[in-house]
């Protein structure tokens, strides 16, 4: 009798466990983003909004995992490229920064080299001869302290020492992700420094709307509000010009599919295989988020907006992706099959002194908010 009971109890725990498992829309283990690194403890967090929308964040790297938005069904499917476990974000095996916090400057950064106040700052160079992203150990290879406020928000801070990855300065991050019930993913920025520094933080989601990585974004339409970008030369530095978008491909003031005009020939696309460019925004800089593109998959009818309050946005179309990265449930991450979106100020600017500067004094706060938000026609 005992042991049949045994059994029966078993049973109802195991039917439990599968019952609270269908409840979220993961599906990844908790228990493969649970560790410690350099004495700091790593986990994944879960967050819920009231319309059924969910994502997954590792304080590793701060990356988000997975990110479930409705299509114009009501179905959910993640939108976002990443992994299945930890170990893929620290090994990393192609693609690095899928779903990062970037920085302490985003984008690249000429020679790994930059001038502040009369003094020379080496970097690493880990893209050619430039430092990509902040350099080896950057924001998305750190342990963040984190903490959820509830069920829809989470707090990271990260303290970077002076002279971490070449930059001056003790440098306090905090960074807050956020899913509201009007459907927003929102990232907020916010940091303070002890001695004069640049800094450029931004977020790196890789997103194909068609979920689950499936197929490439060629059929995704991309409006941008923006009237010039950056060109830039052999090296994918900016040239420091300000070029207009009239009569080129890179113009997406009108809904465009981003495959119609990736193959042209127009020699800034043969530069970077495709679109890898920042658009400088016509709203410039402000105080509060303003729409700076939107993304809709014509298939799925996913919706993607992105407001900023930066006077710029890299998009960059997966170019660089050649299938030796392996996502989620196997998953390869091909060329093309995914895009990003990151709002910012302009690459190189250090060392482009007609860009609006990116150095933060003691005693300001640098802030910078993203909103990715999802709705479907």
């Amino acid at each position: 009798m005992k042991k049949i009971f045994l059994m029966l109890a078993v049973a109802g725990l195991f039917a439990a466990c599968q019952t609270e498992k269908k409840e979220g829309l993961s599906q990844v283990n908790q228990k493969d983003f649970q560790s410690e690194i350099n004495g700091k403890k790593v986990d994944l967090y879960t967050l819920k909004n009231a319309n059924g929308m969910e994502m997954t964040v590792t304080n590793f790297g701060a990356h988000v995992v997975e990110l479930f938005a409705p299509d114009r069904d009501g179905k959910f499917a993640d939108v976002v490229l990443g992994h299945d476990k930890l170990d893929e974000y620290v090994n990393f095996a192609g693609e690095r920064f899928l779903g990062a916090t970037i920085g302490r400057v985003g984008n690249r950064i000429a020679n790994g080299k930059f001038t502040l106040d009369g003094v020379e700052y080496t970097l690493d160079q880990n893209n050619g001869t430039n430092c990509l992203h902040g350099g080896n150990k950057s924001l998305d290879m750190v342990v963040w302290d984190a903490v959820q406020e509830n069920p829809q928000k989470l707090v990271l801070t990260y303290h970077s020492p002076d002279m971490e990855c070449g930059f001056p300065g003790n440098l306090d991050i905090t960074m807050t992700y956020e899913l509201t019930d009007q459907n927003e993913f929102v990232v907020t920025h916010e940091a303070t420094t002890d001695k004069k520094t640049p800094v450029n933080l931004t977020h790196h989601s890789f997103f194909n709307l068609h979920g689950n990585c499936e197929g490439d974004i060629n059929d995704h339409v991309l409006t941008l509000a923006a009237s010039k970008f950056t060109p830039i030369d052999s090296v994918m530095i900016p040239t420091g010009v300000l070029q207009d978008v009239e009569g080129t491909p890179m113009d997406f003031r009108t809904p465009t599919a981003i495959g119609e005009r990736v193959d042209a020939d127009f020699e800034q696309l043969k530069l970077a295989r495709g679109y890898d460019h920042n658009w400088v925004l016509d709203k410039g800089q402000t105080a509060e988020p303003e729409l700076a593109a939107t993304v809709y998959d014509p298939v799925s009818g996913r919706v993607m907006e992105v407001l900023t309050t930066e006077p710029g946005i890299q998009f960059y179309g997966g170019n660089f992706m050649d299938g030796s990265s392996i996502g989620k449930k196997g998953v390869k991450h091909n060329f093309r099959a995914s895009l990003a979106l990151e709002t910012q100020h302009y690459p190189d600017t250090p060392n482009q002194p007609n860009f609006p500067t990116i150095n933060l004094e003691p005693g300001q706060k640098y802030h910078h908010v993203c909103i990715y938000k999802f709705s479907a026609k």
